[in-house]
């Protein structure tokens, strides 16, 4: 397996125009039997497992590195993994045949990538890619299969987050079409605000145009808008969180809603989005 020399810690959200193909993924030096206690409490969702079941699963877990643009499962593909972010985030997108990309939802630390695993489908027809470069947990699809298909804790938290994460695609449906691209820049930037504990992103007009299926002059008026109000600071893809307080006072519901059924559901500590 090629090792990818991007740094697992860069914070740099990639622009997603259904043209990258996979990159190598770099696997932890731990390997796949000895995932550490301390990377499995980075995933959230797996913390909340009790101690014992969290012993359990530790042999099926593998320390990886996603890298920047990391596809990590294409469109119709045959799922063999699925990822527990720990310090990454991916984005699902869809591509239409004209090559349009929208975003469906983020996953970062919350949750897992590859729920269609659980749900009994093999493929879906979106595609994941890496949006912030960092670490994940992953595990092998039958094994993961095989472990929800004996219920308890496993499966009680996978059908909580399922629950959660369709609200926020649902909710992601609603803001694009009712809400104006200044109410989606500030909901999209809290989603990766909260996913990478940083005050500082650094994204393209491009990406997020993208993410947020708007042109992109559109978002260079609304982050402007922004950064009028003392926001955010605004200059060459680089953004600057300034106001978190002013951005969620600014943001359509959708941001609240989604965050409120997630505390609900997963009860972690935290954001949770």
């Amino acid at each position: 397996m090629s090792v990818s020399d991007a740094s697992p810690n860069s914070s740099q959200c990639h622009p997603v125009d259904g043209r990258h193909r996979p990159m190598p993924y770099t696997v932890g030096t731990l390997g796949a039997q000895s995932a550490p206690l301390t990377a499995i409490a980075e995933s959230p969702l797996l913390a909340a497992l009790p101690l014992a079941e969290q012993a359990r699963l530790r042999p099926e877990l593998e320390v990886i590195s996603l890298a920047l643009g990391d596809v990590v499962y294409e469109s119709g593909e045959h799922l063999e993994y699925v990822y527990f972010p720990t310090s990454c985030v991916a984005s699902l997108v869809y591509t239409t045949a004209s090559g349009v990309t929208a975003e469906m939802g983020l996953v970062g630390n919350e949750g897992v990538v590859g729920i269609a695993i659980f749900m009994g489908g093999k493929t879906v027809p979106n595609r994941a890619v890496v949006l912030i470069a960092g670490g994940a947990l992953r595990m092998k699809a039958s094994v993961a299969r095989q472990e929800f298909e004996r219920g308890g804790p496993f499966q009680h938290v996978l059908l909580h987050y399922t629950q959660a994460f369709f609200t926020q695609i649902s909710q992601t449906a609603v803001c694009s079409r009712l809400h104006f691209v200044e109410q989606r820049l500030c909901r999209w930037i809290l989603l990766c605000h909260d996913r990478l504990q940083s005050d500082d992103l650094q994204m393209t007009q491009e990406s997020i145009s993208h993410m947020l299926s708007a042109r992109r002059q559109s978002v260079t008026v609304a982050a402007g808008h922004l950064q009028d109000a003392g926001l955010i600071q605004y200059a060459r893809g680089h953004i600057k969180i300034l106001d978190r307080a002013g951005l969620e006072r600014a943001v359509c519901e959708c941001y609240h809603v989604v965050k409120t059924e997630c505390d609900r559901l997963m009860g972690f500590r935290g954001a949770c989005i």
